[in-house]
């Protein structure tokens, strides 16, 4: 066989199809996770300058309102579709962009499409700085969004591929915690820049941007590949560099050439299952299938589509797009930015406990019991809301319990579907078809943003045709979270500690409701022929599907 050097060699043990975890991998999958600060900085800045005085009277033409004329001052906002227009359109954007960067992420690679997306970013960064009008603002909101969607996607692909399988719920979920930390520090500049009587009160805010943009970039240019994109393209020499940087370990280590035997003997297995067709083709793969049956292509990019749609109608976003506006609709609370920053500390804090409890518990369980108190909770805001809470009441005891049972509500997110829902998309899909149903499923999450952003105004606007609901919405994202909570016990399988081809394995084998009990009994490298050495990582594709051929002619006649 061709080739030198050092060889594949895979193992029957499924205890070995992994190197040990090291600190490096921990590094790269922590820098990698800051991506999640352009997802949240952009989340947070928009609901504090929708409320903004001057940003209002720039974009509006509306003069400063005589505080004591109670008319001029409710007046005083953003219509709903300016509203609406300004917090979706993003959504927009990174819908599309999110489906781009999967196709993107199979011909540039991981890395180099996060890249890519930053600088489409920083253009859009630009006309959101320079704006100051609703149409240049649209269009930075939109380019942004495009470089938001590339990110959002493929830091999640790409953490997933060179994250430990003990650790990578844990550090996948450091994604959603760097969305919190984003929106926090977004508050923060937000609340020092609130008073400001010039066009810095918004420009700063937006132009902070650029910094994240510039320390992902450059970070990323010194980090390694996925090992796992090297051997989607038949690249196995630099597949095995990648791994060994990855996984601190010397290229011809015998846990190097495990792990990436298997890794390789997975991808042989999945591409005799999965037909090689055209670029339409690929994509209608991502659908192949039985929806009915738990290893399909199909059931597979169902539930990361649901996954990542229940996620968002939560109603966590109406919170963060439009917490500010709704505070103060509430009457009662004298600095409501405060107070949406108190609600962002909260997300921040209440992060991390996912960290422990994604590895100790696993994800199903997790989402069912966050799912239980998203549901129990805004209803307990709606009541006191619509008895107590009411602005006519000028009850401040009841307002503080609303917000308190707020606080609640998007703790118990925070500590279960805000990761979780990143983690399980990252680790569902076989490698022919990861890049494209992740970029499927965040487009999902993007779509779904964009539909809250779009309605809500509407629905707690108080202008003329809006629904006027006020605290009332909360029913609506309570029994919505009925809808998350069913979904995780009937869809969603459990993945704690398994290699992604483990998962692979683990789908076709068992449900979703049985998937806790799984354990692995056997490797793909095992089934395919590749635990004998010979075949060199500087041998071409042909070469490792001639063996695995040969290796189940050899079994098929064994058999007869």
């Amino acid at each position: 066989m061709p080739g030198g050097g050092v060889v594949i060699t895979g193992t029957t043990e499924v205890s070995r199809v992994e190197a040990p975890v090291t600190a490096k991998a921990y590094f790269i999958c922590a820098f990698a996770a800051f991506g999640g600060i352009f997802f949240g900085y952009d989340t947070g800045w928009m609901s504090g300058v929708l409320a903004m005085p001057y940003f209002i009277r720039q974009y509006t033409g509306l003069p400063y309102p005589d505080p004591n004329d109670k008319a001029a001052v409710t007046a005083f906002h953003l219509p709903a579709s300016d509203q609406s227009l300004t917090t979706s359109i993003l959504s927009c954007g990174t819908f599309f962009g999110a489906l781009i960067a999967g196709d993107l992420a199979d011909q540039m690679g991981r890395r180099t499409t996060i890249i890519a997306g930053c600088g489409v970013f920083t253009v859009g960064c630009i006309l959101e700085t320079a704006s100051t009008g609703l149409g240049v603002m649209v269009a930075g909101r939109l380019i942004a969004g495009l470089g938001v969607g590339f990110i959002s996607a493929i830091v999640i692909l790409y953490m997933s591929e060179i994250a430990p399988k003990k650790v990578r719920g844990a550090v996948v979920a450091g994604y959603q915690f760097c969305i919190t930390i984003g929106i926090l520090l977004a508050n923060c500049v937000v609340y020092a820049t609130q008073k400001r009587d010039d066009t810095g009160s918004y420009r700063i805010p937006i132009a902070v941007q650029f910094l994240w943009a510039i320390i992902l970039a450059v970070g990323l240019l010194l980090l390694p590949e996925s090992p796992r994109y090297f051997v989607k393209k038949g690249k196995l020499e630099k597949a095995a560099k990648s791994l060994a940087s990855v996984r601190g370990q010397a290229i011809d280590s015998d846990y190097i050439q495990d792990e990436l035997a298997e890794i390789i003997a997975n991808h042989e297995y999945e591409m005799q299952v999965i037909p090689q067709t055209s670029w339409l083709g690929s994509w209608a793969n991502c659908f192949r299938g039985s929806i009915f049956k738990g290893s399909s292509n199909s059931r597979r990019t169902t539930v990361g589509i649901l996954m990542q749609m229940m996620q968002q109608l939560t109603g966590i976003n109406f919170i963060f797009y439009f917490g500010t506006v709704f505070f103060t609709s509430l009457g009662t609370i004298s600095n409501p930015f405060l107070i949406s920053l108190i609600t962002t500390l909260v997300n921040v804090c209440s992060t991390p406990i996912s960290f422990w409890t994604v590895e100790r518990f696993g994800r199903r369980k997790i989402l069912i019991i966050g799912g239980s108190g998203m549901v129990i909770m805004p209803y307990i805001v709606g009541i006191i809301g619509v008895t107590a809470g009411r602005e006519s009441q000028h009850n401040k005891a009841a307002v503080s319990a609303m917000i308190a049972f707020i606080c609640f509500n998007i703790s118990f997110f925070a500590a279960t579907w805000g990761p979780c829902a990143w983690v399980v998309i990252g680790e569902i899909f076989p490698l022919p078809i990861r890049s494209r149903g992740v970029g499927i499923s965040t487009s999902s999450n993007w779509f779904w943003n964009c539909i809250i952003s779009v309605i809500t105004p509407y629905l707690v606007g108080t202008g003329k045709g809006d629904a006027n609901l006020g605290a009332k919405v909360f029913f609506l994202w309570g029994s919505l979270c009925c809808l998350s909570l069913a979904f995780a016990y009937f869809f969603v399988p459990e993945t704690k500690g398994l290699t992604l081809e483990q998962v692979d394995k683990m789908m076709e084998e068992t449900n979703a409701r049985h998937s806790a009990s799984w354990v692995p009994h056997s490797t793909f490298a095992q089934e395919m022929g590749l635990t004998n050495k010979g075949v060199s990582i500087s041998a071409p594709t042909e070469d490792i599907k001639a063996a695995v051929i040969q290796h189940e002619m050899k079994r098929d006649n064994e058999q007869h």
